[in-house]
């Protein structure tokens, strides 16, 4: 258990946490809740997997699932190391089987955000939630 609170003693991991928290928290709920102009759990495992895994409706229920719960992980700060995990895995798919074709620039649903949130998930990974986070508090 102590591995999977484990954190570094700092403040910079907060607003990481913050910001990669509500994203993945909201594009999750999105997919299962189809709240926020979502389609909904159904219609969206409905959908064609990523680079044609099978079978569909099991990856992208893990994807919808890793967003909505790794989101709320990573707010609360609990797990953190672990929850960045499962979205950086979540976001490097989407970069190489949705966007990295389109190129850089998110104008042209390239890559460019997408890479963004999968630096700050691979900071919690390496780092973990910081001092304001469920994890320093079980840690102690």
């Amino acid at each position: 258990m102590s591995l999977m609170t484990a954190t570094t003693a700092t403040w910079a991991t907060f607003p990481i946490r913050l910001a990669l928290g509500s994203i993945m928290f909201a594009h999750g709920a999105q997919k299962i809740f189809g709240i926020w102009g979502g389609r909904g759990l159904d219609a969206w495992m409905d959908g064609r997997a990523p680079l044609d895994l099978h079978p569909s409706w099991f990856w992208l229920g893990a994807m919808a699932f890793s967003e909505f719960i790794g989101g709320a992980l990573v707010l609360l700060g609990l797990f953190t190391r672990a929850a960045a995990f499962f979205i950086a895995c979540r976001v490097a798919i989407a970069i190489f089987a949705v966007h990295w074709r389109n190129g850089f620039f998110l104008s042209e649903n390239g890559y460019e955000y997408a890479l963004a949130l999968l630096c700050m998930a691979l900071t919690l990974v390496i780092m973990g939630g910081g001092n304001v986070s469920v994890d320093s508090r079980m840690a102690k």
